[in-house]
């Protein structure tokens, strides 16, 4: 079979187009291509399979590869024809098609069934097209300027058939000896005629003249104007906070039935999530925090329905059950540990009671058997866990070490911990057959479900444990000072160990995205700046001040000496400390505060060698409490200029983050101080962006190409100009909220959203829009000039229609998705909103650990039943187009 591909792309001079074959088990095939004239690159193969899968790559003259398709183009040749001459289009990965073809289009489509084509001998032209629609009412059809096309005429287009997701064909002969002019259409069927033709320009065909070859013109993308692309709204809400008359004072993820009903009569076609996974580690309310699994693979047994396990609570603990049950349901908010403790009673009940029938139940064992790359570690963790009363495998007595061989112990019949395992393993089994389950009822009221991808892991989780080398266990992540968190967040999470996740093609999270498809149509990764870098902060600190970016081009001691800056270690890289800074700090404890330094004896001090960290202090003062000087040393330790790491053998240097605030900068000469400052402008907002660039595109395309999920990236913070750049180039969904501007204004209008972007008033880390009103008045009053355009003083309160007017805004706009808490929905009815407003918040970024136990005041069965304001909002949907 020849194959003779063409291909349109502007080169500049040195560069040219490369041709790569995929075969599956097969190394990739590369094939040269040569220029011929206007643009146009073309390569002969001969090829033996009718289905085939390549892209094209830009490279330089020594190979390099400067710019590579992140999308596969896959072709099927018919069977009567030998030779195929292929007209493509550079398949760039945000065309609609691609980031539109993804588990919402299918959960739309889910009654499906692939259309077929009739290519005959005497066929001259195949044309392709992909073109996702969302609206099952519509078709593509073609028209052009032969008689073939139908001469423009729309009665007499050629209709496509739909033969996969997104894909339609068709093929024609088109016997005149002319260029051929044509263009796609929208056929609705319902109305039976041609409703919309495409934007742009006509595309173009060359005839063909030969009998034996069949032209394939493969055309990316269809040109959709905006009503006719994808869009959407949602409620945002934590399964835990999910009430319901039946509950066990938790949302449960069969709870997801009753929020998808609710979604269905109100035309909310999203349904967001925060992470589900397993975060038990001490079984105290610390647990609640969603961001600290122990798990990327295991979901949280606080969400299991204990009335909808395989088999039913033994009848002497059913009164005590329904007592206990009643009780945790009337609570305002989640008493965590209460529930988790009673859960874990009648789970171990249940299994204790039906453990010979588990064992011989053959989907649970296949269940294992499925799941056995990550449950078989994690049962054992768990089980070793709790015998040892913490997660922390360092102090555990046997296996701080994971050794595979000796863990597959644990689950052979003889091993006594053996039904420990088998418990937390049938747990995960019940689990998944619940979320499953939910999932397959929401998608069959035509309700997606987004879920959350956390940016780290914890430190003593499972995969900290078993695979510790693909993590940077000696450092913390984190994020630098914002408007929320003066001295930044310190997540205490290990930073990835990005080369050796490379060196094995991203497996791991390859692996991870493929476990999260199970359930979700959508994906929110929380912190995507860490994919370009991470703020890291060595293990001896506690506060996010003293961390810094990584990867970055960091400060050298040539580059000190080229900006004429004095380089002294000690000066700029531990904490100064003169009798004026000690007066500020200490004041009337100024004495005490002189036992933790040594005085150097030339008007400076130094924090004692046993003292001189944050960490070594936070533990000196946990066992010797001593609050009236302890944040002001632990403070002491942020005031350097400049933070050390070492690289290649090599001492290198970051400044501190807003180094010219610190005391120890007030106290540098004038001229020290202009060339420290425009050293640090040039770190922090020149010279990294094309690093940080280099290292996105290293790892997302090939980790998001491993997932048909749409993915939405959490963008928020101190973002470099290379992230809109390259979320943009990868068509993942930015995210806009309206009170986190990136810009230097107040407030980000929704109006101005672009079509790649989802839109909220608030988020689980912010307040709600009520308890926001009342924070800052001055800031208020300007919204509610400036942005709500109204007139006059601002009220004192939020009232359900300024309310309707924000959520409005959002609604109102190009963005893809619009996505609101649950909390913003009900603010809009007086009737509905939570009378006690300050319940209603989910996390303060601030506070660290933040207790996570928001639940809905209304159980989920009276909010389907609030017929006029479920109306309400399925007409602002409507009159949106967000359907």
């Amino acid at each position: 079979m020849k194959l003779y591909f063409n291909v349109g792309y502007n080169t500049k001079v040195g560069e040219s187009l490369q041709l790569i074959i995929n075969e599956e088990g097969a190394v990739p095939q590369k094939h040269i291509m040569f220029y011929s004239e206007n643009g146009l690159w073309k390569s002969e193969v001969d090829f033996f399979s009718r289905s085939i899968s390549y892209q094209y790559q830009l490279v330089d003259e020594t190979g390099n590869i400067l710019r590579e398709e992140f999308v596969s183009h896959e072709l099927n040749f018919p069977h009567n024809y030998k030779e195929f001459v292929i007209f493509d289009e550079w398949n760039n990965k945000n065309f609609p098609e691609n980031y539109l073809n993804n588990k919402i289009l299918y959960n739309k489509l889910n009654q499906f069934s692939p259309g077929k084509i009739s290519v005959l001998k005497k066929h001259t032209h195949l044309f392709r097209i992909e073109a996702p629609i969302y609206n099952p009412d519509w078709k593509i059809v073609l028209m052009g300027n032969t008689a073939s096309l139908g001469n423009w005429e729309y009665d007499k287009a050629v209709h496509l058939a739909q033969t996969n997701f997104g894909i339609w064909e068709a093929s024609v002969e088109i016997s005149e000896n002319e260029f051929i002019q044509y263009k796609y259409a929208i056929y609705d069927l319902v109305e039976g005629r041609v409703i919309d033709i495409e934007t742009g320009e006509n595309r173009f065909a060359v005839p063909n003249i030969s009998k034996e070859v069949l032209h394939v013109v493969s055309n990316h993308y269809f040109r959709f104007r905006l009503y006719q692309m994808y869009h959407d709204a949602g409620v945002a809400v934590p399964v835990f906070s999910l009430r319901t008359e039946n509950g066990f004072g938790v949302g449960e993820f069969s709870d997801l039935k009753k929020l998808a009903e609710w979604n269905r009569e109100t035309g909310l076609g999203i349904i967001q999530i925060l992470p589900i996974n397993d975060t038990t580690a001490n079984y105290t309310w610390t647990d609640s925090y969603p961001y600290a699994a122990v798990s990327v693979y295991a979901l949280h047994p606080q969400y299991i329905s204990l009335d909808n396990l395989d088999f039913e609570l033994p009848k002497d603990l059913v009164e005590e059950y329904n007592a206990e049950k009643t009780a945790l349901n009337s609570l305002e908010l989640i008493d965590y540990e209460k529930m988790i403790s009673s859960k874990w009673k009648y789970l171990k009940a249940v299994f204790n009671e039906d453990k010979d029938k588990i064992y011989k139940d053959r989907n649970f064992k296949k269940f294992i058997k499925d799941n056995e790359s990550w449950l078989l570690a994690y049962s054992a963790f768990c089980v070793l866990r709790d015998k040892y009363k913490t997660p922390n495998f360092n102090e555990w007595k046997t296996h701080k070490k994971y050794i595979a061989g000796k863990i597959a112990s644990f689950f052979t019949v003889k091993s006594k911990d053996y039904d420990s395992s088998m418990l937390h393993a049938w747990v995960q089994y019940q689990l998944h057959k619940q979320l499953k389950d939910a999932v397959n009822y929401m998608h069959s009221l035509g309700v997606s479900v987004k879920g959350d991808l956390p940016i780290g892991i914890y430190r003593h989780s499972v995969e900290a444990w078993t695979e510790p080398e693909l993590f940077g266990m000696d450092f913390q992540a984190g994020a630098p000072p914002d408007q929320f968190t003066e001295l930044g967040q310190n997540w205490e999470f290990p930073t990835y160990n990005w080369e050796a996740m490379r060196a094995n093609d991203y497996t791991w999270w390859k692996n991870r995205f493929k476990a999260l498809e199970q359930y979700f149509d959508a994906m929110r990764i929380d912190h995507i700046l860490g994919f370009f870098r991470i703020w890291r902060m060595p293990v001896s600190a506690t506060q996010g001040i003293l961390g810094y970016f990584y990867p970055a081009v960091p400060i050298t001691l040539e580059e000190f000496n080229a900006w004429h800056i004095p380089f002294n270690f000690d000066r700029y890289c531990k904490p100064f400390i003169n009798d004026q800074i000690i007066l500020k700090y200490f004041g009337e404890n100024t004495s005490k505060a002189l036992e933790f330094m040594d005085n150097n004896g030339d008007g400076t001090y130094s924090l004692k060698e046993e003292f001189n960290t944050q960490r070594k202090l936070s533990e000196f003062f946990k066992k010797t409490p001593c609050g009236s000087i302890e944040d002001q040393l632990i403070s002491l330790c942020a005031n350097v200029l400049f933070l050390i790491e070492e690289k290649n053998g090599q001492v290198v240097y970051h400044p501190r983050f807003k180094a010219y605030t610190t005391d120890s900068y007030l106290y540098l000469s004038d001229w020290e101080k202009k060339s420290i400052y425009d050293l640090y402008h040039d770190y922090f907002f020149k010279r990294q962006d094309h690093l940080w660039y280099e290292k996105a595109m290293e790892k997302l395309p090939v980790i998001l190409n491993s997932t048909k999920m749409l993915i939405c990236g959490e963008d928020l913070g101190m973002v470099p100009d290379c992230v809109p750049v390259v979320m943009d180039e990868l068509a993942i969904v930015a995210l806009k909220v309206q009170r986190m501007p990136s810009d230097d204004i107040p407030f980000y209008n929704p109006k101005n959203a672009g079509y790649l972007n989802v839109v909220t008033a608030s988020s689980h880390d912010s307040s709600t829009l009520r308890q926001w009103w009342k924070e800052d008045p001055a800031l208020t009053q300007k919204y509610f000039n400036e942005q709500l355009v109204q007139y006059g003083k601002a009220p004192d309160e939020l009232d359900e229609n300024l309310a309707e007017i924000i959520m409005k805004q959002h609604l109102y706009n190009d963005s893809m998705l619009a996505i609101f808490p649950i909390q913003e929905f009900l603010a809009t009815d007086k009737d509905l909103v939570n009378p006690e407003m300050d319940n209603e918040r989910i996390n303060n970024p601030a506070v660290f650990p933040h207790y996570w136990r928001y639940r809905m005041h209304l159980n989920l069965e009276d909010l389907k039943a609030a017929t006029h304001f479920n109306k309400k909002i399925a007409n602002w949907v409507k009159d949106s187009g967000r359907l």
